[in-house]
């Protein structure tokens, strides 16, 4: 072969390669994304040890650590979540963030105060990332990539890239990476990138898939509280 030849056959390879890696790339999506849909529809129920570190960079370097127990539960289109959250930077500072029939609810035993957040029901798709939602409905709501696999406590997992397609979430949350065990439809690790030099790392263990939950995790009612803020 001619040292012309050769030049053009390499050209044209080195011209290639970034094409055939893009067709590799969206077909291993679509492959993850079909694998979460089969694993979701047999998704019914999780609970989980997590641990949320949010760290700060800017203005005023700072880190703050919230470890608990969360529950996930969703039957048919209904989906109810509660994050029961034990320590604050490692002091006891019970709280309980649900999302329960349509209604987001945090609950400060300490300050015998009930939040109601009454127009929380738009962020449903949201709040169950990672947790029971399928392929489809994760790429109803972001536009996707999909890193390759990683193993996490010894689990295989999909670390997958977010961008949110909602310009007012994606203002608010620039981008979310999120490692999927993908045979279970469950989340092992997230970082929120929150902008402005805030993220938020959380990693979830001890998971219990489609076993019964406590009784009443995700009930808050008014009558707990004096005070109840809408």
């Amino acid at each position: 072969m001619s040292l012309r030849r050769l030049f053009v056959v390499a050209s044209i390879a080195v011209m290639a390669a970034p094409l055939v890696r893009s067709a590799f790339a969206a077909d291993n999506l679509q492959s993850t994304l079909q694998r979460l849909d089969q694993a979701a529809a047999r998704f019914q129920k999780t609970s989980t040890d997590f641990k949320f570190v949010t760290e700060q960079t800017d203005p005023v370097p700072d880190t703050d650590t919230m470890e608990g127990r969360a529950y996930y539960e969703r039957t048919g289109k209904d989906f109810q979540m509660a994050a029961h959250i034990e320590t604050d930077n490692g002091r006891k500072a019970p709280k309980v963030y649900s999302f329960s029939k349509g209604q987001f609810k945090l609950y400060e035993p300490g300050v015998h105060q009930i939040t109601v957040f009454t127009r929380a029901s738009k962020f449903a798709d949201y709040i169950m990332l990672g947790f029971g939602a399928s392929g489809r409905q994760l790429e109803d709501k972001w536009d996707i990539k999909d890193l390759g696999p990683e193993t996490i406590d010894g689990v295989q997992t999909e670390k997958l890239e977010l961008v949110a397609k909602d310009p007012t979430v994606k203002k608010n949350l620039p981008k979310v990476t999120i490692w999927m065990d993908l045979d279970r439809a469950v989340s092992l690790k997230q970082i929120f990138d929150e902008g402005q030099g805030q993220s938020r790392t959380c990693t979830y263990k001890n998971l219990r898939t489609n076993q019964p939950l406590p009784p009443g995790v995700f009930d808050i009612n008014d009558s707990q509280a004096q005070t109840v803020v809408r």
